[in-house]
């Protein structure tokens, strides 16, 4: 199978040009972000009524119409998991809450001056609502991802959401993904609608405080549209992988690497930058052998036609600045001295080391997060983790030492902004000891 992809040589782009190769979003066109608020605004309105026929109308329904999946359908799809693929899941499961055990925020204290202390106390959220894709494809992976952060974090109350297949069915892996993890409250719909159920509450479903995971545009639209109201994780775009090699790699194992990203969607993008024009050849042939044997080869056709990229760098330190300045969610590393390079790639995701590095790995089975940001946003952001399922407080105690030592502070301040009310509010204090 021949395929054609892009290629473009990075020292020959004006500054212009280089601008909109790196530039993509992570948001929603107006038009989507529109329609969506108005699902959102019916859903908010409407409650179960109006969720239930957004799932009609958009997708994601069952086919009996009943929004929360009860306990003993739970269990029955775990109990009739095969062993493949519970281990599977139990494994991944194990992996993911060690690497996010370390992530619990620990409390803080600094004096700052003899007689004041600033408590830095962190508390998880009361309840999370974790958003899991679906539809034409199950992601268990996915509900490991944003469940066992939360449970870390000691949520106490956890809910999921996630669209049935086109025939009204709920994959029975996820749901079994779910009882593994001891939740029990599970509801069908997709979308915009269950964004908004999740964020506004129906008569079955009680609204959360924030809510995570990945999804569509529709969902990233949605998240938009309830912000302010509800916290949301971050807006996601389209899935996205940068491959970075030298002449030390293998075009096979790149070619495989890159399949991999595009497997996710036609609109995923994905780029091989390298200094080594014959490497990018052989990985362009290999794609063309492995290809057919795909499942998804046509999704992963149309993903590297329409939105795959050969760039040709100077040096690897050429490619390393483009990747920094691109900022994807994955980067992958195939260089001599991929340890080093990974020091200097600053703004990734998730960075994928060496050979034996494949993103599927972090995707299912490191334990490292793959809620990540996508769009360029990961040069300001990172995984999702434990701290994203609480929030921090801070405790201010001071003694009469204390606010003593501080008057002066806050009386020539409150006076260069003309509040004197803040410094009334301080000096009052020591004016009712003196009477």
């Amino acid at each position: 199978m021949k395929i054609a992809i892009r290629t473009i040589d990075l020292a020959s782009l004006t500054g212009e040009e280089r601008a909109d190769l790196i530039k993509r979003s992570a948001v929603p066109d107006t038009d989507m972000r529109a329609a969506a608020a108005q699902i959102v605004a019916r859903v908010r309105q409407g409650g179960d009524e109006a969720l239930l026929a957004a799932n009609k109308l958009y997708g994601g329904g069952r086919k009996s119409g009943a929004l929360r999946v009860q306990l003993d359908e739970l269990d029955a799809a775990l109990t009739g998991l095969n062993d493949p693929t519970r281990q599977a899941l139990e494994a991944a499961a194990a992996n993911i809450r060690r690497a996010h055990e370390p992530q619990k925020p620990v409390d803080g204290m600094v004096e700052t001056v003899p007689g004041v202390r600033i408590d830095r106390r962190w508390t998880p959220l009361r309840r999370i609502g974790v958003y899991v894709p679906g539809g034409r494809a199950a992601y268990p992976s996915s509900l490991l991802m944003g469940v066992i952060p939360a449970q870390v974090a000691g949520v106490p109350q956890i809910a999921v959401t996630s669209p049935a297949d086109e025939e009204g069915r709920v994959s029975q892996t996820m749901l079994a993904a779910a009882r593994l993890l001891d939740i029990d409250e599970v509801y069908v719909a997709g979308g915009a609608q269950a964004v908004a159920a999740l964020a506004y509450g129906t008569e079955t479903v009680e609204r959360v405080d924030k809510i995570v995971g990945p999804g569509n545009a529709w969902v990233t639209a949605a998240k938009l549209a309830v912000y302010g109201d509800v916290g949301v994780d971050l807006p996601a775009g389209p899935s996205e992988a940068l491959v970075l090699a030298d002449a030390s790699a293998d075009p096979e194992i790149i070619a495989a690497d890159l399949m991999c990203q595009a497997e996710h969607g036609p609109e995923s993008p994905v780029a091989l930058v390298t200094p080594d024009a014959d490497l990018a050849g052989a990985v362009v042939g290999h794609i063309a052998e492995l290809l057919p044997e795909l499942d998804r080869a046509e999704t992963i056709r149309r993903a590297l036609v329409d939105h795959g990229l050969i760039i040709l760098s100077r040096s690897i330190p050429d490619a390393i600045a483009f990747a920094n300045e691109y900022a994807p969610e994955h980067l992958t590393l195939h260089t001599s001295d991929a340890d080093r390079d990974a020091l200097a790639a600053t703004s990734a995701g998730s960075v994928f080391v060496g050979h034996w590095a494949p993103e599927s790995a972090g995707d299912y089975a490191t334990g490292a997060n793959h809620v990540l940001p996508t769009g360029g946003l990961a040069a300001a952001y990172g995984p999702l983790s434990v701290e994203d399922c609480g929030s921090w407080r801070q405790v201010q105690t001071l003694d009469e030492a204390g606010l003593a030592a501080l008057r002066p502070t806050i009386a020539a301040l409150a006076e260069a902004e003309g509040l004197t009310a803040h410094r009334l509010a301080a000096d009052i204090r020591f004016d009712r000891e003196q009477r």
